[in-house]
C-alpha cells in the first residue's frame, strides 16, 4: 500500500512510502487481538484488593448462644458472616493477575491491529521533525494541522525525542511511544496513529 508523507503543517511533501504488506497488510486475527488486550489489561491490575475473612478478623470466639432451643438458626461466634460487623464470606484477596502469551501470538496480534488501522485509513506518515524547545503549544498546532486535535492519538517514534516527549506530556489525548514498546492495546485504543518516517525501518525489523 502506498501512502503520502506529510509534514508537521499537515501538507503533502510529495514523497510516497510503500508500506510493507508483511507488516501492515496481514489478515487480522481477532482472537489473537483479544488475548493480547486481555493480557495487557490483566498485567496492569494491581491485585491489592483485600477483605477480612473470619480467620483474620479480631473478635471473641465464644459461642454467642446455645445450639438448640432458641427458635432461631444456630450460630457460632460473633465473627460469623451472617452478623453485622462480621467477616466477609468468600471475599476478594490479594492476587496476581499476570499471565503470559508466547511471542508469536503477540506478534500476530500487533500485526492484526496495524492491519485494522490501515483499513480504517487511520495511519499517517510524518517526515522527521523536532521542536527547538519543549512547548505543548507546538504539539497542539501539529495535531490541529493533521485534524487530530480532538482524537485520541498515538505518536510512534524510532527513539523517544526529549523535546517532543515533553511537548506531549500535558496532552491527555496523545500518547508517545517508541516502536520497540509498541503494543496491541495502544494501537487499538488510538483513533489515529502518527508514524514518523524514520521509524518505518524499525517496524520491519521488530515485526
Amino acid at each position: 500500500m502506498e501512502i503520502a508523507v506529510l509534514n508537521i503543517s499537515g501538507k503533502d511533501t510529495g514523497k510516497k512510502i510503500v508500506l510493507n504488506d508483511a507488516v501492515f497488510g496481514v489478515e487480522p486475527n481477532d482472537h489473537a487481538i483479544y488475548l493480547a488486550v486481555k493480557q495487557y489489561m490483566a498485567n496492569h491490575r494491581q491485585g491489592t484488593h483485600s477483605s477480612k475473612e473470619r480467620s483474620v478478623l479480631s473478635g471473641s470466639t465464644r459461642k454467642i448462644k446455645r445450639q438448640k432451643g432458641t427458635g432461631t438458626a444456630r450460630a457460632g461466634d460473633i465473627k460469623s458472616p451472617i452478623f453485622r460487623g462480621g467477616a466477609r464470606a468468600f471475599g476478594p484477596l490479594p492476587r496476581d493477575y499476570h499471565f503470559k502469551l508466547n511471542k508469536k501470538l503477540r506478534k500476530i496480534a500487533r500485526l492484526s491491529a496495524l492491519a485494522y488501522k490501515v483499513k480504517d485509513e487511520a495511519i499517517y506518515i510524518l517526515e522527521d521533525f523536532n521542536f527547538e524547545a519543549p512547548k505543548t503549544k507546538s504539539m497542539v498546532e501539529l495535531l490541529s494541522n493533521l485534524n487530530a486535535d480532538n482524537d485520541k492519538t498515538l505518536l510512534v517514534l524510532n527513539d523517544i525525542n526529549k523535546n517532543v516527549y515533553l511537548s506531549t506530556r500535558n496532552l491527555e489525548s496523545v500518547k508517545i511511544i517508541s516502536v520497540s514498546d509498541l503494543n496491541t492495546y495502544d494501537i487499538l485504543d488510538a483513533k489515529k496513529m502518527l508514524i514518523v518516517e524514520s521509524s518505518l525501518g524499525a517496524f520491519d525489523q521488530l515485526l
